[in-house]
């Protein structure tokens, strides 16, 4: 069991003081001071794993389900006993140019947060030092930690859409450029989008959830003095979700307009080959023509008919070239 718990720990007044290995009597011990909480992390338990804690805790069935099995949207369920967060961190990977996505499961109770980690995305390690060492925040009990790991993530969130927002940039100017390749152009546009969309599906959801705990209405275990602090968030998050539409909507027009794009080279490329072909045309017509196997045909006796014939299939040739050049074919 103790593999799979990261940290645990008892906060009281801001300070963390190490508690006994029992659950059951830490927890005891956090709400018999009045002043503190128990915050235990997880990463990935298994279903045997996580009973003990489930148990402990007395964490709702549905909501223990959503933890094991993972794979969620951003949402935020009220219980009896426990409020359920779930938030989807994200990474950029800038060696792959691709967009990672965690997920951080958040139960929140009577003196105790119990967070369970998915993935590589989430932001834990930072958030629990810097709680740590900001004593006057971890005053506030659980609702500080749910406060900070959600400003973590909409902070990750805000760093990844500049750098999406960035590898747009060079990508557009690569599609526009005057001698542009268009090789895989397309796929790579397609690509990228798939990211923006990943990356949409964590950012996008969360709105509503932050938008609740920063409400008037309030939300059980979540102390009312919090609501400006989830409004912060709550802004940050709408314009990280403005700057995430943009890149959607621009990567279509994009795509669009490489589409038109490369449609009007083909056409350039037609007409060019049909200039060739048009001045191919008459030498070959002239030349099947002599080269019939008929007795009574014109000129077959002059002694200039040969070059004169030439000279007419070039001179066609060259009125022909001259003609497509001037209308911007060749």
């Amino acid at each position: 069991m103790h593999a799979v718990i990261v940290d645990s720990a008892i906060y009281r007044d801001g300070r963390r003081t190490e508690g006994p290995d029992d659950l059951s009597d830490a927890l005891g011990e956090a709400r018999a001071t009045g002043d503190a909480f128990l915050w235990v992390g997880l990463h990935e338990p298994t279903e045997d794993e996580f009973e003990l804690v489930s148990s402990e805790f007395g964490l709702h069935p549905l909501a223990v389900e959503d933890a094991l099995t993972a794979h969620q949207r951003p949402k935020l369920e009220v219980y009896d006993d426990s409020l359920f967060m779930v938030v989807k961190p994200v990474v950029y990977e800038p060696e792959h140019d691709t967009v990672a996505t965690g997920e951080l499961m958040i139960f929140l109770g009577d003196s105790f947060v119990v967070t369970v980690r998915h993935g590589e995305g989430a932001p834990l390690t930072a958030v629990r030092k810097r709680l740590e060492a900001e004593p006057d925040v971890l005053r506030h009990g659980p609702t500080a930690v749910m406060y900070a790991l959600c400003d973590a993530a909409v902070d990750h969130y805000v760093d990844v859409a500049g750098e999406l927002q960035t590898d747009l940039e060079e990508l557009e100017t690569e599609v526009f450029a005057p001698n542009g390749s268009t090789k895989n152009t397309a796929a790579r546009i397609y690509t990228f989008k798939r990211q923006v969309l990943e990356f949409r599906r964590a950012t996008g959801p969360l709105a509503q959830p932050v938008n609740r705990l920063a409400g008037a209405a309030g939300v059980p275990f979540v102390h009312d003095q919090s609501r400006p602090f989830f409004r912060d968030v709550s802004d940050h998050l709408t314009r990280v979700n403005e700057q995430v539409e943009g890149l959607d909507r621009l990567l279509s027009d994009i795509l669009s307009a490489h589409l038109a794009q490369m449609g009007v080279r083909q056409n350039d490329d037609m007409r060019k080959i049909s200039a060739w072909a048009a001045m191919a045309a008459v030498p070959t017509m002239v030349a099947g023509i002599y080269g019939m196997n008929f007795d009574h045909m014109p000129e077959l006796k002059w002694a200039w008919a040969y070059p004169t014939v030439v000279l007419l299939m070039a001179g066609a040739v060259l009125g022909l070239y001259r003609l497509f050049k001037r209308r911007g074919w060749l």
